[in-house]
């Protein structure tokens, strides 16, 4: 079961932009031609101030780049803070970075200051996930606030993990932090509401994979730096050259991620040693690895949790085919829930039909894995504009009253849609029931929902062998390489597996719209100490096509919460389980019909419960577990799905 990597070229962290290895491609002239244009332009209108090495409050220096109108005077500010790349290349890639985001700005008479967070290109210090991000994005926003070209107020923006610092920063209350447009930001919520999932490191208590692919190029413990006298006129003229990033060998993610024991699986593709796997003394709490989810290092850093109240007006983007969908509208709710009355009315979501930070890349025919979506646009400058022209501005621009309170994308419909909450109003839970004649398995099985639990208790089993686990395919995800690719797939293929519960309702008499959260409740036994319950839900066409529509996981030793410790089943015995929301948006026409999968794995999107009911990260083999699922009046296992009441 293990993977072996083969032998690869130890490529060194420092090359120059002409290195001799093969590994960077030649820049595409078109690409150079249209960032000098670019940059010539932004010259012309803008004063430039890069490689600024901006103090934090132990010493420590961030690297920021400030683009400012020229003789404009004080302005306000939009601020980007990243792990990634804003140098004047991406020496990785071979690339021109592209100014188009700076040049808008300044246009617009804002300053837009990017800097890059602690251990990253040429910012100081060592780099935790959940280490300083609190104090250091509060400290760069005073920062800012007391330059001379600044008029005190400042907003920001950004996606994934250049949005995910945002909520926690604006918890802190600083005075200056005017206003946020968190996008794609589930890593950056440690727990709400029903998830408890420690910056989406966790769902149900299983190990989401996709930080071991993400972590093996950003945990850069050791590297090198410039000494701290280093001038800026030579920090300039060095980051056309050095970007001070380690640059690894490619990885095929869908055999490394197979690797066991999982806490090796960075080691044994020669990844750098860092936060993932081996305690740092900078670390907040050690290998993540390692932490079960009640660990208190999950709230010594950087984690936004919901005992950290939000006052500050939010625009929040999130879309149905990412990771972070659940918990990131669970926050949205949790702020407009909990915020002063007059912020909690200046808090407004979009959801998009698109994967992870896909917004801007939606077409007149925007297609989400094999499934089209129609027309998903949205002018997103003249909403994000509008915001920060009103709140940082002060612009008399009427954009909260012109715009949606919530704007999501309907699946099926293919339209967007409106409404004053999430879910919308008049929405409803539709409950189904599982029912089979115990031969749920697979396409092929018995398996159906109902309005009603069937009466006699005739369960569904199945063994679940982590050395064969269910392959991921589509879903709503991000950040694992090449290991999985998201959206909506037929699933049809993998529904032939044995080991796959497939309950189908019948063809619907007349269409409905599902838009909230979709609970399920499910009644299991096992002959084994712990497993895992997974669960897709999915919109199957008259023609059988079956996309899928989100997914989600339950590690049962943490059935009963996931501040206790771990709980395990006794050989045979029925327990109830409450699986967290799954999430969307679709419509299903007359003659669709609903579908639920239900099994034990759903790998790499989710880490394999290796059955033993040990610690799983440390071991290296499993055994089989066999499972049932139960379905009758004394266990009525079922589906909740929320329906809203419209006419289309």
């Amino acid at each position: 079961m293990a993977f072996k990597p083969t032998a690869t070229l130890s490529i060194p962290f420092l090359y120059l932009l002409s290195t001799s290895f093969g590994q960077v491609p030649p820049p595409d002239p078109v690409v150079v031609a249209k960032r000098n244009a670019i940059e010539k332009e932004l010259e012309s209108i803008a004063v430039i101030d890069r490689k600024v090495m901006v103090p934090m409050r132990d010493g420590k220096r961030m690297a920021t780049d400030v683009y400012r109108p020229k003789g404009a005077g004080k302005v306000p500010v939009i601020f980007v803070r990243t792990p990634y790349n804003f140098n004047f290349w991406d020496i990785g890639l071979g690339a021109p970075r592209d100014l188009t985001a700076e040049l808008t700005a300044v246009k617009r008479g804002y300053a837009y200051v990017e800097m890059n967070e602690r251990g990253h290109f040429f910012s100081e210090g060592s780099y935790d996930i959940l280490g300083p991000p609190l104090t250091d994005g509060s400290d760069a926003i005073t920062w800012i606030a007391a330059q001379t070209w600044s008029n005190t107020k400042v907003g920001t923006i950004g996606c994934s993990s250049t949005a995910e610092w945002q909520l926690g920063v604006a918890a802190q209350g600083n005075p200056s932090f005017t206003t946020m447009i968190p996008q794609g930001f589930g890593a950056g919520v440690g727990r709400v509401g029903p998830y408890y999932e420690a910056g989406n490191w966790y769902r149900g208590g299983a190990v989401q994979m996709l930080f071991i692919a993400w972590l093996y190029g950003e945990q850069n413990q050791v590297r090198p730096t410039f000494p701290p006298n280093t001038s800026q006129e030579d920090l300039i003229r060095f980051s056309k050259a050095f970007d001070l990033a380690g640059h690894y060998p490619p990885v095929d993610w869908s055999k490394a991620l197979q690797h066991l024991p999982e806490m090796d699986i960075i080691k044994a593709v020669d990844g750098p040693h860092g936060i993932f796997a081996d305690r740092m003394e900078i670390s907040t709490g050690g290998a993540m690895i390692k932490r079960a989810p009640n660990d208190l290092a999950w709230y010594r850093g950087g984690l936004w949790h919901d005992n950290m109240p939000i006052n500050i007006p939010g625009l929040w983007f999130m879309s149905w085919y990412d990771v972070s969908v659940g918990p990131n509208l669970a926050a949205y709710n949790y702020v407009r829930r909990t915020a002063k009355p007059e912020i909690a009315n200046e808090q407004y979501a979009v959801i998009a039909p698109t994967l992870h930070c896909g917004y801007t890349r939606a077409t007149e025919d925007t297609v989400v894995g094999e499934r089209s979506m129609g027309d998903a646009r949205l002018d997103y400058d003249a909403l994000t504009y509008g915001w920060f022209d009103h709140f940082l501005k002060g612009a008399d621009n009427q954009i909260l009253e012109k715009t949606p309170r919530v704007r999501y994308f309907t699946m099926g419909l293919n339209k967007w849609q409106t409404a004053e909450t999430w879910p919308p109003e008049g929405a409803a839970p539709m409950k189904f029931y599982l029912a089979s004649s115990g031969n749920a398995n697979s396409l092929y099985g018995d398996g159906t929902l109902e309005v009603a639990a069937p009466g006699q208790d005739q369960p569904d089993r199945f063994a679940y062998d982590p050395a064969n686990p269910v392959p991921s395919y589509g879903g709503n995800v991000c950040c694992t390489g090449n290991a999985v690719t998201g959206g909506a797939f037929d699933q049809r293929k993998m529904e032939a597996r044995g080991d796959i519960l497939v309950y189908t309702s019948a063809p619907l008499k007349e269409g409905i719209e599902v838009s909230g959260p979709i609970g399920a409740t499910f009644y299991v036994s096992s002959d084994v100490k712990d497993t895992d319950v997974t669960v897709k839900i999915l919109d199957v066409y008259p023609d059988g096509t079956a996309y899928n529509l989100d997914e989600t996981i339950q590690r049962l030793r943490y059935r009963d919460g996931y501040e206790k410790p771990p709980v395990w089943m006794e050989n045979g015995k029925v327990y109830k389980v409450a699986i967290q929301p799954m999430n969307t948006s679709n419509y299903f026409p007359a003659g669709h019909t609903l579908r639920i999968e239900v099994s034990s794995s759903n790998f790499p999107r989710f880490d394999r419960n290796l059955n033993t009911s040990g610690n799983n990260y440390d071991e290296v083999s499993g055994v089989v577990a066999h499972n049932v699922v139960h379905h009758s009046r004394e266990y009525p296992s079922e589906v909740s799905i929320t329906v809203v009441s419209k006419k289309h």
